[in-house]
């Protein structure tokens, strides 16, 4: 699979599957090549500011207009959209995870999405929720779209292959994937069952953050991101196509296959990236720094600093910083915190925090290590340390996430979580000087 380098977001991209399908020029001659379509698919309002203003000309066999036959409601009963707050018997509280196993079913990317937290409202778009997703069997005759946000995929185990409407997106652990708000795809697993974990964005779309001091270059270098080239699908057999508004589900029937789009060019696109091409920077001579310079992606709000999500990842680093508690410090936070495990262990919770496993410090919980971590972060000589083979990451809102009935009620809840802090004593003793 050939993939074109992404030199920045807001940049203008062109590929064709058949040569001489992507007009020159202009964008809807009077006639296409091949007998093709031009639709536009805007990702913006139309009167979006140029360095915002998201939009791809997709040159297809059939225009979408002929995917919206009559649609009838379905249901996929385990996937959840905010406003979703449902009463279950979990007293408040830091809450932990253990990886839940992939069933022994078949299902698709559809039928094996399960909602875990939900925040903010979808109907004015805001917010976000969390999914874990088992893939064992690929979606056959059948694609879907989102209008409600965009899918953030992060892989844990296994591989997907995600064809699009403007090309197939191949992605692992160690890898994300993006797929825009009302774009039609399909997920099939590669070589074997796939689990992982979704981030539905329902506000504004990911960017990437502002460097600030830290200049141009470091943390994710747009280069990195790789959009898909132009690649179709023509089978005149029927097709079902699921969409997503509003929170609910509806089907239609095609006698086509949606994803026809032979030529495309413009800004709005599902890309790849490779989170161990990720750049991190962090203290060189004391004290830990905020999380928030492991931020790869972030979808603003409509308030300065303050994101409707950041996605985070703590990779593989080295530590100097000196005379310095190394590990996060203790810390409540006005966001509330998704985080899961890629591979490896996290640095300040070594046990019982797996790959394919999950916690949820909602906003003004405390956290921090725990006191394993602490004693041995408090004590360790602190020459250089180099943390390999470990990749987590956070989904972090601005919005308390809300519990779904599905996550409150997994056998791998960690019922004991909180005890991870119980062996943390009193130290104080009055005389001054380190202790």
């Amino acid at each position: 699979m050939t993939l074109r380098y992404m030199p920045g977001f807001g940049n203008d991209f062109e590929t064709e599957a058949l040569p001489g399908a992507l007009p020159q020029g202009q964008n809807s001659p009077q006639r296409c090549a091949y007998g093709l379509y031009a639709e536009q698919l805007s990702g913006s309002p139309f009167t979006a500011p140029r360095g915002t203003n998201e939009r791809s000309w997709l040159y297809r066999m059939r225009p979408s207009v002929r995917h919206v036959g009559r649609f009838h409601r379905i249901e996929l009963p385990f996937w959840k959209t905010a406003p979703h707050i449902v009463d279950h018997d979990l007293a408040l509280g830091p809450l932990r995870w253990s990886p839940v196993p992939i069933p022994d079913e078949e299902l698709t990317f559809l039928s094996g999405l399960r909602t875990v937290t939900t925040a903010g409202d979808v109907h004015t778009q805001v917010g976000m929720a969390v999914h874990l997703y088992f893939v064992t069997a690929p979606m056959l005759d059948e694609c879907f779209f989102n209008a409600d946000g965009e899918l953030l995929i992060v892989p844990e185990a296994g591989r997907l292959l995600i064809f699009t409407e403007l090309g197939k997106l191949e992605a692992g652990a160690g890898d994300i994937a993006v797929v825009p708000r009302g774009m039609k795809f399909k997920v099939e697993p590669v070589g074997g069952p796939s689990r992982g974990y979704v981030c539905e964005n329902y506000g504004a779309k990911f960017t990437l953050p502002e460097r600030g001091p830290i200049g141009a270059n470091c943390l994710a270098n747009p280069r990195d991101f790789k959009t898909p080239v132009a690649a179709y699908e023509e089978k005149e057999t029927p097709c079902r196509l699921v969409v997503k508004w509003c929170g609910r589900f509806q089907e239609t029937e095609i006698g086509h296959s949606p994803l026809d789009v032979v030529a495309w060019h413009g800004n709005y696109t599902p890309y790849k990236y490779d989170l161990r091409t990720f750049s991190p920077v962090g203290a060189i001579l004391f004290d830990h720094p905020d999380p928030s310079i492991f931020t790869v992606l972030t979808a603003p709000s409509g308030e300065a600093g303050t994101a409707n999500i950041d996605f985070v990842i703590f990779p593989e680093r080295w530590m100097v910083a000196e005379h310095s508690f190394r590990p996060p410090w203790y810390h409540m936070n006005i966001m509330s915190e998704f985080m899961g495990l890629i591979y490896g262990k996290y640095d300040a919770k070594e046990e019982g925090f797996a790959p394919g496993g999950m916690s949820l410090h909602n906003c003004m919980l405390p956290h921090g290590p725990d006191a394993d971590a602490f004693a041995k972060a408090s004590t360790a000589e602190l020459k250089p340390v180099k943390l390999t083979d470990t990749l987590a990451f956070m989904f972090e809102t601005r919005f308390p996430q809300q519990l779904t009935e599905f996550a409150a009620s997994l056998p791998t809840l960690q019922e004991g979580y909180a005890d991870c802090w119980s062996g943390i004593e009193k130290r104080f003793d009055g005389t001054p000087g380190l202790k």
